[in-house]
């Protein structure tokens, strides 16, 4: 499974790296970047953010 980032929707609030740390980091643009997609998963997936930044995405 895969997911990715929803850019417009993602506020920078970084209560993803608090919920799920090693997964995702902010990038430059002051937005959350997935670094790790399979640790994201284990965490939770989509329900890490709970601002619904976090999409999956069919491969």
């Amino acid at each position: 499974m895969k997911f990715r980032i929803n850019k417009e929707k993602c506020a920078g609030c970084q209560v993803c790296i608090q919920n799920c740390p090693g997964a995702i980091k902010m990038g430059e643009d002051g937005k959350a970047e997935i670094i790790d997609q399979e640790k994201l998963e284990k965490c939770g997936g989509e329900s890490v953010c709970p601002m619904g930044t976090i999409e999956k995405v069919s491969e």
